[in-house]
């Protein structure tokens, strides 16, 4: 097999939460772009199915919208199920359906802070959990997890984000381990800015926009390209010997 051949998806499944827009989208759509089959899942039907349109519009891909919320163990465990109904196997995790809040901590509502743990931490336990037995039958898996440069680093008012996305980084070391045996790699990536729909009022704030920017050496966000061929690596047979690890994908914020 080729180096590049090693980067290519045929013959795989692919489950992308929170894959009608923003990062999801990017990646589902470079996941489909390798030959992945594509599943993905948000809250919003209409969104998802609109999405899996245009994936299938640009790459002529096989690709499945299901409405689904990570919080739900019923909603995952059906999603799950529905995906092996139609594609018979399922190889590839992408647990990036997350929320976050701009507030202080003394602000903080109870209730934004449980929300966002659920979303953030829980959802992505409640996916693998309902993924994972498939995986260890076939003896194959590919578990990718995005974390965040602030699982790493702090920033003010996001103690919740920060607290969810470091909490996930270790989980991603504890999966890695529990399951190195059985053929399933897990890894995480961790984004700095992108324009994202969860970002937009911090790149529609010019003081907001320019605090972040003055952050990263290269001096701009990331384009959404420059993560999806993250997500490609890490699901190929080109990371096969990489488990555990932390990929950052932030323009240099986290060397600093």
């Amino acid at each position: 097999m080729g180096v590049l051949d090693r980067f290519r998806l045929d013959g795989r499944v692919a489950l992308v939460t929170g894959g009608s827009k923003g990062l999801g989208e990017a990646m589902a759509l470079g996941l489909a772009e390798a030959g992945a089959k594509v599943v993905i899942t948000s809250r919003h039907a209409d969104e998802c199915e609109e999405t899996a349109q245009r994936i299938i519009d640009a790459t002529g891909g096989d690709i499945l919208a299901l409405e689904g919320d990570v919080t739900d163990k019923g909603e995952v465990e059906a999603n799950v199920a529905e995906t092996l109904d139609r594609f018979g196997q399922l190889d590839i995790l992408v647990n990036n359906a997350g929320t976050n809040v701009r507030t202080g901590t003394i602000d903080l509502p109870l209730e934004d802070w449980q929300r966002i743990v659920d979303v953030n931490l829980t959802g992505p336990f409640i996916c693998a959990q309902a993924c994972l037995p498939h995986m260890v039958e076939q003896r194959y898996g590919r578990i990718i997890n995005l974390s965040s440069i602030f699982g790493a680093v702090g920033f003010p008012s996001r103690s919740p984000y920060t607290a969810t996305k470091g909490g996930l980084l270790n989980m991603t070391r504890a999966w890695a381990l529990e399951f190195a045996n059985d053929g399933i790699t897990v890894n995480a990536i961790c984004p700095g800015p992108f324009d994202t729909p969860m970002n937009r009022p911090l790149r529609d704030d010019p003081v907001a926009y320019q605090t972040f920017v003055s952050k990263i050496p290269m001096g701009r966000w990331g384009d959404l390209e420059e993560l999806s061929s993250v997500a490609v690596f890490l699901a190929s047979e080109a990371s096969s010997y990489v488990t555990g690890s932390a990929l950052f994908v932030d323009g240099g914020w986290t060397a600093q």
